[in-house]
């Protein structure tokens, strides 16, 4: 068990360090948006979260016990939260790599869509995908997946998004509402296709509240806070990007091996061969486009059609794990 904890607590470093060096070797500039303060309006979304650990470390303490060291290594990953130390960490390691973060005052997908719509950075990459019910023009996701997973690199475009859905942004926000997100529930026989039919036919949610009681009146909360959620993606508690001045800098090497091989115990080969790889390629690195990093697959209209899947599914798993208390993986990451 103490090498499987070890690891766990080294896992955010290792992470930040090796998959950064990756982007860096492609020509990709990376900047890191922290969380901030999460909006009142998460609390039950957070309390989700909190019972999923709890019932992870239930079934992790019975693995111990009858199980076999994998599904204790599983279990124990989904106890993981991120911890305020965890994040000071990743700042101190990225400081010594030289490589540019924010700390954002609320959510860290809105700071990244803010980042994205001013021209400070090419794309807000999250696996969330409020990021672009935020605004961000562009959102890349599975950029910082493992290469053992092979998983393509999805590039959404908001614009193609709206124009292949037929919305605006604000029938869009109102849209991304209904299929339920971290500030409000979704209503229960309204999938992504009733959504998006009661969108099109009455184009926003405050005219379709009334066709929905007639149908599923049961199902419509009496207090659905859904204009404070619209307010909170409209108007988001960001820092302001012409305010902020992204900086790549030269590595400190020296500074990288006595915090990651003195401190916490990495391997110094490993470490001062990547280190001296990022040095030699941060000189050059110019942002690329991506396809230097990713294979590049034939454009069809699948992440139009799945972001609504997507939304749809989110919010049925989540019913489902408050009636039965599911897993699934704690967030408070720091995205790109």
């Amino acid at each position: 068990m103490y090498a499987c904890t070890l690891a766990h607590e080294r896992s955010h470093l290792m992470g930040m360090f090796y998959r950064t060096i990756r982007m860096i070797d492609n020509g990709i500039k990376p900047c890191y948006v922290f969380d901030g303060k999460p909006p009142t309006m998460k609390s039950g979304e957070l309390a989700i979260r909190m019972s999923r650990r709890k019932e992870a470390k239930e079934k992790m303490e019975e693995a111990v016990e009858t199980g076999t060291a994998e599904e204790v290594d599983k279990f124990s990953r989904r106890t993981v939260k991120v911890t305020k130390e965890h994040n000071d960490e990743c700042k101190k390691l990225l400081g010594l790599m030289g490589i540019p973060y924010v700390e954002a005052p609320c959510e860290a997908e809105a700071q990244c869509a803010a980042l994205a719509k001013a021209g400070k950075v090419y794309a807000a990459a999250s696996e969330d995908m409020d990021t672009i019910t935020f605004g961000s023009p562009i959102l890349l996701r599975h950029l910082t997946f493992s290469e053992q997973r092979k998983m393509p690199i999805d590039e959404v475009h908001l614009d193609k998004v709206l124009s292949g859905l037929e919305l605006t942004m604000d029938q869009f926000i109102d849209f991304s509402i209904l299929l339920g997100c971290d500030y409000v529930d979704s209503i229960k026989s309204v999938g992504p296709t009733t959504a998006l039919k009661y969108i099109k036919e009455h184009g926003s949610i405050e005219k379709i509240i009334p066709a929905l009681k007639e149908k599923v009146r049961e199902n419509v909360p009496e207090d659905w806070k859904y204009d404070e959620a619209r307010e909170l993606f409209k108007n988001p508690d960001v820092k302001n990007p012409d305010e902020i001045e992204l900086k790549w800098d030269a590595p400190d090497i020296e500074g990288i091996v006595d915090f990651l091989v003195k401190d916490k115990g990495f391997n110094e080969e490993r470490v001062r061969k990547a280190s001296e790889k990022l040095q030699k390629n941060v000189k050059t690195a110019t942002q690329a486009r991506l396809e230097g990093f990713f294979t590049v697959l034939p454009k069809t209209d699948a992440p139009l059609k799945r972001k609504a899947e997507e939304k749809g599914k989110d919010a049925k798993k989540t019913k489902t794990d408050k009636a039965g208390g599911g897993t699934s993986k704690g967030r408070g990451r720091p995205r790109k």
